[in-house]
């Protein structure tokens, strides 16, 4: 009797651990009352951390997002190259850090509908003049973040890249002639330059593809009801106006609006 009560407690354990692995993502995070984000934190106007207080354009998107779901949105910040690692881990629900759809990034993790549209930029000093075309990348180095969409990007041009972890870093380096240039985001280089208005630097040359950005989310059956959700919040913000909003706000113009 004893053994088959064991037994009964051992299965009423597993369902049980088994229910809570299946456990429905968006259920969940709605039942917590919380969505949690991994970001950097030091990459402006995308993602800032500073005074304690989180801001950026990403993490003001991920707030609309949040409170369309009716949940709080939290943050946790850490180093680019381990953010990704971090969402497959769990470590947090999604990130909220101008994370670029990719096919191979695809492979590994679900994107919800893409809410900014952006182009890379190859950035030089201003008085590099032979520089003028991703082409000519071949033979030079640029500073990027690693495992970076724009460090992929730089190797497929022939560049050999040094990782750095920020903006302004990557930057620095190219101002004071270290490197020879950095592919960033357009939007990031003139924010940058806004408040670093005698920095040497130009953008060289703007590529012709224009990436999408959106929330990455773990594969599985559990998270498609998540991704719906926040789906329906980005066409619901993009319909009231609100991404335009936040992407005036930081980057000076609308970045959220699909090209015809």
């Amino acid at each position: 009797m004893k053994k088959a009560i064991a037994l009964l407690l051992a299965l009423a354990l597993s369902l049980t651990a088994f229910s809570a692995l299946a456990e429905d993502a968006l259920a969940r995070i709605q039942a917590q009352g919380y969505m949690v984000f991994g970001t950097e934190g030091n990459w402006a106007p995308w993602t800032v951390f500073e005074n304690g207080e989180w801001s950026g354009f990403d993490i003001e998107v991920a707030r609309a997002v949040c409170e369309k779901l009716g949940v709080e949105a939290r943050f946790v910040g850490g180093e680019w190259s381990g953010l990704l690692m971090g969402l497959a881990n769990g470590m947090y629900d999604s990130m909220a850090n101008g994370v670029d759809v990719t096919e191979e990034r695809q492979q590994t993790y679900d994107f919800s509908d893409p809410y900014c549209f952006n182009r890379t930029a190859l950035i030089v000093r201003e008085d590099n003049d032979s520089l003028t075309s991703f082409e000519g990348l071949a033979g030079k180095t640029t500073a990027n973040s690693p495992n970076s969409t724009y460090m992929l990007l730089a190797e497929q041009y022939g560049a050999t890249v040094l990782g750095v972890e920020d903006l302004a870093g990557t930057m620095s380096l190219v101002a004071d002639n270290r490197v020879d240039a950095t592919l960033n985001a357009e939007a990031s280089f003139y924010d940058y330059m806004a408040a670093m208005p005698d920095a040497p630097l130009k953008i060289a040359a703007v590529h012709e593809e224009v990436t999408s950005v959106a929330f990455p989310l773990q594969k599985g059956e559990d998270r498609a009801s998540l991704r719906e959700a926040i789906n329906q919040a980005i066409a619901e913000l993009r319909a009231e106006g609100v991404l335009a909003a936040i992407s005036e706000k930081y980057f000076g113009g609308d970045l959220t609006t699909p090209a015809e």
